[in-house]
């Protein structure tokens, strides 16, 4: 017997071996086959969006947490997002991640779990976009009070259309621009932000004009029929509008986000036709009594001021009574007129004749300076050419060949006779001095260039035949000759003639021959 009894083969021991995958697979099979399509209701936990556009979020109770997954294509089709502590229930199916060994619910909807939920989540949002400002009752715009172009953002098949378009025709008709839109479902809010911000987009003025009022309208229905209103890219839009905006959905107890972010929110549809425009009839009645009543005060005003005119014209004179005093004052005046004058010329006669310069001596005074003016006016050009006559004459007996004097004697004879006609009777004395001092300066001029200050120096002027010697063929052919000397003249005859080859002889040092 052994001490050690052997107690046979291990429990399990012919056991199929799996491998990680195979038993990866078969869990993944028998969640995807068993949940294959399930909705899931929970509470929203955390919620991530990755770069790729993916949702990650986890769906809880008070005991466990779910994964849950939306992909870039499901996340753009979600009638709502879920946000954290938000309650909703979840449609999608169940699927593994096997390399993490997880499962996890592919969301392909999720919706909120009942209206408490809708209210909660829509409170939370209003209280979001209020803390931004964007329903400050600050940035909110007047209605215009009669606009020209009224754009209408609704369903163009629905009852609400055809309500504020009768409601404007009866009331004031005005131009309307419809922007169709789905007033409920998925596109809803996408489609009627676009609307509002393509009406703000247009070009005023431009072939389609922009409008100068908006109208926002939806007839009634639940909350979610009405959450298309309540998104936060409606409202957004809402706010940035810069055309005055009027939201119109619902009924007068419903109430969305779009009725906080307008600048006036209508009860209904009709109400906000009725507060876009003004009654015409009403209008033109209050034109009409505005009228009555100017008309009215402007005949009492002027009754007023004409019988406020009478009494102060009674209380005024007459106008011949202001005008009697004048006259006679007038009259009087008139009276002592000659008079006055007459003692006044009388008076300036006897200080005149009092005075040392009497008219008489002044006349006489002056008509005898004229005319001994006239009298030296006259006589001055032809004194002043006998004097350039004379000149002439002596500078043409000396035989002065002196071409620079005779131009000058030119220019002074044009000054002169220049001046002489500008010259005035008063200056004739003093321009007769300078010119003769002129005339001086060319005399002394004339002297200095002349041969007889030469002559005084020594030198003689020999001339044969009456034409001046300059050589000894000229002094050997004259019959006679005459020499000029500074103080005379003396005739030598026959010029002795010199022998051919011979030299004549030098002067005297004392004495020289000027040639």
């Amino acid at each position: 017997m052994d001490l050690f009894e052997d107690d046979g083969p291990a429990p399990g021991g012919n056991a199929h071996e799996f491998t990680v995958s195979e038993i990866s697979g078969a869990v993944k099979k028998t969640i995807e086959g068993e949940f294959g399509h399930v909705r899931v209701r929970g509470e929203v936990g955390r919620v991530t969006v990755a770069r790729t556009g993916h949702m990650y979020f986890d769906l809880k109770d008070d005991r466990s947490v779910l994964s849950a997954v939306s992909w870039k294509g499901q996340v753009s089709k979600l009638a709502h997002r879920p946000e954290e502590g938000m309650e909703v229930i979840a449609t999608g199916r169940m699927t593994t991640f096997g390399s993490q060994s997880r499962y996890q619910l592919n969301v392909e909807e999720v919706v909120p779990a009942g209206a408490g939920a809708l209210m909660a989540m829509l409170e939370k949002r209003r209280q979001a976009l209020a803390a931004e400002g964007l329903f400050d009752e600050g940035r909110k715009r007047p209605i215009p009070y009669l606009p020209e172009i009224i754009g209408v953002v609704t369903s163009p098949t629905g009852a609400v259309i055809r309500d504020i378009l009768h409601r404007l025709r009866d009331r004031f008709p005005r131009k309307v621009l419809v922007w169709p839109v789905a007033v409920q479902g998925k596109a809803s809010a996408a489609e009627v932000a676009a609307a509002i911000r393509g009406f703000n987009a247009m070009t005023p003025g431009g072939a389609l004009p922009r409008p100068d009022l908006l109208i926002v309208a939806r007839g009634g229905g639940s909350i979610e029929d009405l959450w298309g209103f309540n998104e936060e890219i409606v409202v957004r839009a809402a706010a940035e509008s810069a055309i005055p905006l009027i939201s119109a959905v619902g009924h007068e107890t419903d109430t969305t986000l779009i009725d906080h972010a307008s600048d006036r929110r209508a009860p209904t549809p009709t109400a906000a036709a009725e507060m876009a425009v003004p009654v015409r009839a009403e209008l033109q009645a209050d034109l009409a009594q505005f009228g009555a009543r100017l008309a009215q005060s402007t005949r009492a005003g002027l009754d007023r001021r004409a019988e406020r005119l009478r009494d102060l014209s009674r209380a005024l004179p007459r106008p011949d009574a202001l005008l009697m005093g004048p006259a006679q004052r007038l009259d009087a005046l008139d009276t002592r007129l000659p008079g006055a004058l007459r003692a006044a010329i009388a008076k300036k006669r006897i200080e005149l004749s009092d005075h040392p310069l009497r008219p008489g001596l002044v006349t006489r005074a002056v008509e005898r300076g004229r005319d001994r003016l006239g009298s030296s006016a006259a006589r001055l050009p032809g004194a002043h050419r006998a004097g350039l006559a004379q000149k002439r004459l002596r500078l043409q007996g000396l035989r002065l060949s002196a071409t620079a004097l005779d131009a000058a004697i030119g220019r002074e004879r044009r000054d002169f006779d220049r001046l002489a006609a500008r010259l005035r009777p008063d200056l004739v004395t003093t321009r007769i001095e300078r010119q003769r001092e002129r005339l001086m300066a060319l005399e002394r001029l004339r002297d200095t260039l002349g041969y007889e200050a030469t002559l005084a120096r020594g030198y003689a002027v020999v001339r044969g035949d009456g034409a001046v010697v300059t050589g000894v063929a000229a002094a050997q052919a004259a019959t006679v000759l005459e020499i000029e000397f500074a103080d005379g003249r003396v005739q030598a005859g026959a010029a002795a003639r010199p022998k051919r080859g011979s030299k004549p002889a030098p002067p005297p040092p004392e004495q020289g021959t000027l040639l």
